[in-house]
This record gives C-alpha cells, structure tokens and sequence, in this order.
C-alpha cells in the first residue's frame, strides 16, 4: 500500500515506457516487504540535469539511468564512484547529503551474470564485438578482472584503436588489441570467450550478426550476448551452432537492478531471491 512512508525511487531515459527495470524492483520491494516504489519517468534530453535536481528536492531515494542520459546526468552529481568516473557512464544515483552519487552497476552487473552462468573471465583471452559505449564499459570491466588480453573487432578500426589507447591511459594496462570487423579470419587459432557488446540483432531486427561466417564461431568457447530481446539471438545461434555456449543479457540486466536495490536500500540481496526475480523477468519478456 502506498501513503506518506512510501519511498521512490524510478528510472530516467527516452524512450522509457518499455522498461523492464519496474518489474525487477517492485518485485524486490514486495517480496522484502519495503515500503518502496519503482517508476519509469520519462525526460527529455536537454532536461536530463534538471530532472536528477528535481529528483532530489522531492526526496527520491534513487534513480537509475538509461539511454541516452547515462553521460549527460554527470554534471548535476554531487558524488560520482570511481567506475563509473573510470567508464564516464552513470546508471544508478543513490541519494547523499546535498545531491546524488552516480554508480555504474552495469557492469558489476554484468560480472554477477556471468559469474552465475559459470562464466570466467580472469585469466580468459577475449574477443569484444564492439567498440561504443557498451563496449567500451566492458573493455574496463576485463581490464579490472585481469583478463589475458581482449581482441577489440569493430568495423572502424580507428575507433578500436581509440578505445584501446584510452584504456590503456587510464588503467596502465596493455591488453587491448584493437582489429577491424574484417579481419576476424586473422585472430589466433584459439579458443575465446566472445562479448556481443553491439546493438545489431537487437528487436525487431533479430536475424543480424555482425559476423556470420561459422570458422569464425568455432573459435567461440563461449559467447555473452548483451541483448535480451529476443531471448536467443543470431549470435548466440552461430555459437551454440559450433558447439559453444550462449547467454544473453537478461541476467545482466537483473543483476544492475538489484545492485542498484542494494545500494539504495543498504542491504544485500541473496541469490536465492535474485533467482525468483529472473523467473518474474523471464515470464514477462
């Protein structure tokens, strides 16, 4: 029931009106008994420091962040942790004294989903399909895991090349091996674990990859897809083909929720309850 205890907390971005996020924390909110409730609220773009502002005088106890605000929010903060000042992204505000602090829970996020799926990545030679701001994040994320070394494949290879020198600079580590989209044929003769960081094969243009050739795939021990919709990507398709495994990114977007909950709500979230959030999610996606 909500009255003048109910906390709130809610997400910003445009569009936001096919968001999943609600269902992840109405759910955490009523299956913990807090006295909360999760909103979409949409904003337009040149009103996105306005809106963090506004958020804070009426008391909000959290935002999280999505597209294309992630970036543009930065400047109305009063905190920002060091992630996300590393990733230049925010997605998640916790409320401090005199403002808001902004976190980047994607990509703890993404290491939670993975490390449920059994996935490794200490250690593992990777290749990210990507180089934009998702890939970019994931880039930081390996380098904070101590992957082996990341292959960077993007159409551009300047912009590879790009990320590569930027992560460098900030995290003093060269493990960043930046490649264009074509010349995948040259990578080692290896076994990888793939990271699909772009947008394409995302709904409604579902029978995309940005590599369709199968020697390419049966390099894949294991690919990460970070779309969720549709639940089996082309992607993950060309790998499961070769006999590797596929995930998407539903787990990953559980995950971000619920440590964004946690931030907010101090506490710690189980996997047990994480589980029955993702059986919620995956009925309702």
């Amino acid at each position: 029931m909500i009255d003048g205890y109910t906390r709130v907390c809610g997400v910003i971005g445009n569009p936001v009106e096919h968001t999943m996020s609600p269902t992840i924390h109405n759910t955490l909110a009523r299956k913990l008994g807090h006295n909360l409730v999760y909103v979409p609220l949409r904003v337009e773009r040149e009103q996105a420091q306005e809106a963090v502002r506004g958020a804070y005088a009426l008391n909000l106890l959290g935002l999280n962040v999505t597209v294309p605000f992630k970036r543009d929010v930065i400047p109305a903060l009063t905190q920002i942790d060091g992630l996300a000042e590393q990733i230049g992204a925010v997605n998640t505000l916790v409320r401090v004294k005199s403002g808001f602090k902004g976190y980047n829970t994607d990509m703890p996020g993404l290491y939670r989903a993975m490390c449920s799926d059994k996935v490794r990545l200490e250690g593992e030679k990777v290749v990210l399909l990507g180089a934009g701001g998702v890939a970019r994040a994931v880039a930081f994320l390996c380098v904070s895991k101590n992957v082996s070394r990341v292959y960077v494949l993007n159409r551009s290879i300047e912009k590879a090349r790009a990320l590569a020198l930027e992560v460098g600079e900030k995290t003093g580590k060269d493990c960043l091996y930046p490649m264009a989209l074509s010349d995948y044929e040259n990578l080692p003769e290896e076994k990888f674990l793939a990271i699909q960081a772009t947008s394409l094969g995302m709904y409604p243009n579902t029978r995309s990859a940005v590599i369709e050739d199968e020697a390419f795939y049966r390099k894949i021990h294991t690919g990460y897809e970070l779309i969720f919709n549709p639940a089996r990507t082309r992607f993950m398709e060309l790998v499961q083909a070769q006999g590797g495994r596929a995930f998407n990114g539903l787990k990953m977007l559980l995950y971000q929720g619920i440590i964004a909950y946690e931030l907010w709500n101090q506490i710690s979230v189980s996997e047990e309850l994480a589980g029955e959030v993702y059986e919620v999610m995956k009925n309702k996606s």
